[in-house]
């Protein structure tokens, strides 16, 4: 053969190198690097959870899931560094994507996000709207997430054992799930104080995956409970109907429950009804979360009976509901005015205050507050101010819902000490101390309302209807937990007084009916017991609410009859008035 000619058949590349060689010694090339690659990846991988995502059971618990992953897509693929690759590209990504909802609703991504965003495409198409930088961020993301995964795949010429890869991911899981009863209960304040963006996101999907299995976001009975709930009551009858005012006091218990206290009595009437009594209230948080109670109040529903969902009930609801205590009023012909301590769009509560029945939100910002937790007398004064503004043009009814904030901890410091008010006797707590302060500042402003309303509006019959969202964590020591204690230790340590607080019923020109004397009341059955004492006939959702709390004594998700409960949640979604996902 002439010097420089090759045999038939053969391709030589500008090297000289025989085309199936270099196609060798690529493959053997990329092989090679497959395993410097992985363990680049599983190290950067162990860095970051250990690093950002809490502690070591926390830190643990995130890599294992990842490495049971990616040892989950090498056995479907049998390319080891494909596996990594993606894997870790996917981690980025859920990163990115859980920081900028963090960033734009003060929420950490959830994995109902991914159900609720692939089975609506509303969802989309308001994410494009509201937030077009971040969907365009978001699908170039995903975009490139592919083109790299495809890149990796083609390339990468390992071929692992699926058996082997698949037992791996059996031992990474079981690390996981060790790791994960070790982290114990989740705490509410992952949702977002905390940024625990990637372990926060794949541990939600066990009360995901629940809710999916069950068919809904609400625990129900499993068969069709007819007949349906009929439409809502017609108010045509109901006569002159007081407007209504109804106040969230934040953090506020009665003193009165802690025997050994000394603090100013002058402060009990404050938590009584127009009746004289002082009735209790049994809420589902402690210290924190009012979106809880918040929720439970407009909806009529009990958090917990969103099993692991119960901290995200307002996001997850949105849209969801028709049976609320706004709408229910606006059949009445009420208007329905919030006004928020807080911005609209934190914790993602505006969309639920709007779908649940708010024509109006008011926020800190449209209130012109300078502060976090201005005192209750600011926020009562934007309340007389809007309805003067409704009163002059408008013959509606009103609905007021006002949200106070001054008794909020911290309590490490003197709140406005320019106020001459009393605290508590020797030797009471400092932070309890603190507390007692704040509250009688809020009884004073308390007793501001009722006085601008009687002089302000004469002739007007107003229901006024004020509750405690939850203790504040002032009570701690007084429940007989040390200061050291967690939000989630008192929570779960099925401690009543610890969820007791108060609701009380007053009125201006205006005699309610009587109180039904269930001592405590359940959260979820205040809306009832607000469309009573406004007079308003009920509708039959409200009437069968009320069956209930008869039959339970007072009590709902913990109530004896739980079927008869359940059964109520599956006549709402059959009735359409909650939708099931």
């Amino acid at each position: 053969m002439a010097q420089g000619r090759t045999a038939p058949g053969t391709a030589r590349g500008a090297l000289g190198m025989p085309r199936a060689a270099r196609s060798a010694l690529a493959r053997v090339a990329w092989c090679a690097a497959a395993w410097p690659v992985t363990f680049a990846v599983a190290a950067a991988a162990g860095i970051y959870f250990f690093a950002a995502e809490g502690g070591p059971a926390n830190s643990l618990f995130g890599t294992a899931v990842t490495f049971a992953i990616a040892a989950l897509i090498a056995a479907a693929s049998r390319r080891l560094m494909f596996a990594s690759v993606l894997t870790g590209a996917l981690v980025a990504f859920i990163h990115t994507v859980s920081w900028i909802k963090q960033e734009t609703t003060e929420l950490i991504l959830h994995a109902y996000d991914v159900v609720a965003f692939l089975g609506l495409l509303p969802e989309i198409e308001r994410l494009r709207i509201e937030h077009s930088g971040h969907a365009a961020a978001l699908f170039a993301g995903l975009a490139a997430m592919a083109l790299l995964g495809a890149i990796t795949y083609l390339v990468d010429s390992t071929r692992i054992s699926r058996l082997r890869a698949a037992s791996i991911a059996v031992v990474f899981a079981a690390a996981a799930a060790a790791a994960a009863d070790a982290k114990g209960e989740r705490r509410h304040t992952e949702y977002y104080f905390e940024s625990r963006y990637v372990t926060f996101f794949y541990a939600s999907w066990a009360e995901t995956i629940e809710a999916l299995r069950r068919g809904n976001l609400i625990q129900t009975s499993g068969e069709a409970q007819p007949p349906h709930l009929g439409p809502p009551a017609d108010c045509a009858s109901a006569g002159r109907r007081p407007h209504i005012i109804l106040v969230h006091q934040e953090s506020v218990v009665p003193p009165a429950f802690f025997p050994s206290l000394s603090y100013d009595r002058r402060l009990d009437p404050f938590f009584h009804s127009f009746d004289g009594q002082l009735h209790k209230l049994s809420v589902e948080t402690y210290g924190g979360a009012s979106w809880l109670t918040e929720f439970s109040v407009l909806t009529g529903l009990s958090a917990r009976s969103f099993g692991g969902m119960r901290q995200f009930v307002q996001p997850m609801t949105a849209g969801k509901l028709k049976d609320t205590l706004p709408k229910a009023l606006a059949t009445c012909g009420y208007r329905n005015v919030m006004l928020y301590p807080m911005l609209r769009h934190f914790l993602a509560s505006g969309r639920f205050f709007e779908t649940a029945g708010f024509g109006e939100i008011i926020d800190a910002k449209a209130q012109g507050a300078q502060h976090a937790n201005e005192r209750d007398r600011f926020y009562y004064a934007n309340a007389l101010s809007e309805m003067e503004r409704h009163f002059k043009t408008s013959t509606k009814p009103l609905f007021l819902y006002v949200q106070t904030m001054a008794t909020h901890g911290s309590y490490g410091y003197t709140y406005m000490p320019e106020v001459n008010v009393p605290g508590g006797g020797p030797g009471t707590h400092p932070y309890m101390h603190e507390y007692l302060r704040r509250l009688a500042m809020a009884a004073m402003d308390y007793a501001y309302l009722r006085t601008e309303l009687v002089r302000r509006f004469p002739g007007r019959p107003f229901l006024i209807v004020h509750y405690g969202d939850h203790h504040p964590l002032a009570t701690q020591t007084l429940l007989g937990y040390g200061e050291d204690a967690s939000i989630e230790d008192i929570v779960q340590s099925g401690n009543a007084a610890a969820l007791t607080t108060y609701y009380a019923i007053d009125a201006i020109r205006y005699r309610p009916p009587p109180l039904s004397g269930l001592d405590p009341l359940d959260v979820a059955y205040l809306s009832t017991t607000i469309l009573e004492a406004a007079g308003l006939p009920l509708p039959e959702t409200h009437r069968e609410r009320k069956r209930l709390m008869m039959l339970c004594g007072g009590r709902y998700h913990d109530c004896p009859a739980q079927d008869e409960i359940l059964k109520f949640h599956r006549r709402l979604i059959d009735s359409g008035l909650m939708k099931p996902l």
